[in-house]
């Protein structure tokens, strides 16, 4: 059994749902709430449904567990409750690796390209461990994820018990069907999509930078499909070195390249409406992100990535579009 926090969410349910189609039997962690989340396991329901608040007791029950794979998180970027997210991305994560640790069951867990910060080089997007102390995350969420892998970085320093095997994955901009449950969480590609199909323009926010145009913020965007092949390929492949990796495509590309993909994917003329940045972001909006794949490529990966162009036209066309399958 696949131990699978956050498999109700976005990324976690399109896992999920690899799994389930190969036969994988599933323990997830979430809650479905209100939102409509359960929609993202409709077609592919878990072999258990955990409320987070009964994990210990699942975790001390017995279970054969084949591998934990630990993305549930509180994502927002602009979460403001440092206890709880502390409680939640942190605590969390370091009673699973333990747990993991002792039983001896390998542990894969997500990080995310916000403990970057302010970097504005592709050579500043490395995964080398060494450079995690230098980092210095923009926001609340980005702090907590880094917070982990120093955590992780300093356990291994100790000579401390580990996962036998382990892997963090720095996401960068992920995109694709079962995110509709985010609300302003949601992918760029969704809520521009949205914007067009409805006759309006496409809207970016302004840059808040005077050496940056309008539109040429810059971020790694990443097909959910090509995460969910990473995913697979480390849980699959024992020879896989353990080890924090980066998770995007190694190419930066402009909002308004993403906004044109959006329109020529949706068939609509390519119209873009500038907008001035929230107050709230200022300060803390990444405006260049780029993730260096080489480290993943060492260790024997070799998929290739969705361009941005094509990813949003399967996005548009196969989940998006009147009469689509919305769900993965």
């Amino acid at each position: 059994m696949i131990l699978l926090t956050g498999g109700a969410g976005f990324i976690g349910s399109c896992f999920h749902a690899a799994l389930r189609r190969r036969g994988e039997s599933t323990a997830i962690v979430d809650r479905l709430g209100g939102e409509g989340k359960w929609r993202n396991l409709l077609a592919h329901p878990p072999s258990l449904l955990l409320p987070p608040e009964e994990l210990g007791g699942f975790l001390e029950g017995g279970h054969r567990v084949d591998a934990v794979v630990h993305l549930g998180a509180i994502s927002e970027t602009t979460a403001r409750d440092g206890d709880l997210v502390w409680r939640s991305n942190v605590a969390l994560s370091q009673l699973l690796w333990r747990w993991c640790a002792r039983e001896g069951v390998p542990f894969l867990y997500a990080s995310s390209a916000a403990t970057y910060g302010a970097a504005d080089r592709p050579d500043l997007f490395s995964d080398d461990p060494s450079r995690l102390p230098s980092l210095r995350p923009l926001n609340l969420y980005g702090w907590s994820k880094h917070a982990f892998d120093l955590w992780v970085q300093e356990e291994l320093a100790r000579g401390h018990e580990a996962p036998p095997r382990w892997n963090g994955l720095k996401f960068f901009n992920v995109y694709g069907p079962n995110e509709y449950h985010k609300g302003g969480m949601v992918s760029v590609v969704k809520v521009k999509h949205d914007e067009v199909r409805a006759g309006r323009p496409a809207r970016l926010f302004r840059s808040d930078r005077p050496d940056i145009a309008d539109g040429q913020q810059k971020r790694d965007f990443i097909w959910v499909g090509d995460v969910v092949d990473v995913m697979l390929w480390l849980l699959d492949t024992p020879g896989a070195p353990s080890g924090l990796f980066n998770l995007g495509t190694g190419a930066a590309r402009s909002y308004l390249d993403l906004a044109h993909a959006v329109c020529d994917a949706a068939g609509v003329e390519r119209r873009v409406e500038f907008t001035d940045m929230p107050a709230a972001l200022r300060g803390q909006y990444q405006s260049f992100t780029c993730a260096d794949m080489d480290r993943l490529r060492a260790a024997g990966y070799r998929g290739q990535f969705t361009t941005l162009e094509a990813g949003v036209r399967r996005y548009v066309e196969q989940h998006l579009a009147p009469g689509a399958e919305p769900f993965c």
